[in-house]
């Protein structure tokens, strides 16, 4: 399965109780179809109580079974919270767009995109003559009439 395929078969469900573990994700998911992978994203902060970030993707077989899951858990109950479900967004890459460390001008898609060749640039540049269209007046001013 490709990436894009996978991401197209998962779901982001948000809203999630502190008490919410895998296994309740796992059983309240199931009914919509086989399940591959389930993440609940820890909390990373050393301070934090939270067991998780209040999140999770669930990942299924088919496409469809996660726009049934979408369809059937959207603003349903999980453990006193309403929980939203939607479509995962795939992530941008780290080294490409805005978000990354490396310069916009240095990236392959940007220089693709936005690169003009040295040919263009010199035209570009070369300003036009503004003599040029003058050739036959012989005298300065208005033309006689």
């Amino acid at each position: 399965m490709t990436d894009t395929t996978r991401w197209k078969a998962t779901v982001h469900v948000r809203g999630l109780a502190p008490a919410v573990t895998t296994a309740t994700i796992h059983d309240a998911f199931i009914p919509f179809g086989e399940i591959v992978d389930i993440s609940l994203p820890k909390n990373e902060k050393p301070d934090s109580t939270d067991p998780h970030r209040g999140f999770a993707y669930v990942e299924y077989e088919d496409e469809e079974d996660a726009k049934e899951a979408i369809d059937n858990m959207d603003q349903s109950e999980l453990f006193g919270r309403v929980i939203r479900v939607s479509a995962a967004k795939i992530p941008k890459s780290a080294k490409e767009g805005l978000g990354s460390k490396t310069a916009v001008w240095e990236q392959e898609g940007w220089l693709a995109e936005n690169a003009v060749s040295e040919e263009d640039r010199l035209a570009a540049t070369a300003p036009d003559d503004p003599m040029q269209g003058l050739e036959g007046l012989d005298v300065a001013g208005p033309k006689p009439q």
